[in-house]
């Protein structure tokens, strides 16, 4: 049972993390005008696409868990300002789920750091994993 819930666990986040990255990839305006509107450049839309997209590659893959998901929690947790609309002077109930998903998720990625990959990863036997 612990290494199926681990498995689906990282499965779930690395599908949250690559979808931001393909979400990027297709419509980079949405989260180029959240940096741009938090006095951010537009171009660290590609970064945080190459982000995503390697963690949840890594997350799906099981390769180095335990700090690819203390990284997540914290880009989680960042990245969450970025949807408290407050500090922007726009009004968007969605966007304070988002700020609040992001932190839930950010929980979540703590837990995958603490327990690891499980035995269902690319390399268990990774020290790291």
């Amino acid at each position: 049972m612990t290494n199926a819930a681990l498995f689906i666990a990282r499965f779930l986040i690395g599908f949250l993390m690559i979808g931001g990255a393909v979400n990027k990839g297709l419509g980079p305006d949405g989260a180029g005008e959240l940096l741009v509107a938090a006095g951010l450049p537009f171009w660290l839309v590609w970064p945080a696409l190459a982000y995503n997209l390697l963690a949840g590659g890594a997350l799906w893959l099981g390769i180095a868990v335990r700090p690819v998901a203390v990284t997540a929690a914290i880009y989680c947790a960042v990245t969450s300002f970025f949807h408290l609309q407050v500090f922007i002077g726009q009004d968007d109930p969605w966007q304070l789920t988002i700020f609040v998903k992001n932190w839930a998720i950010a929980g979540g990625c703590l837990a995958l750091a603490v327990a690891g990959s499980g035995a269902w990863a690319w390399k268990p036997d990774h020290p790291h994993a």
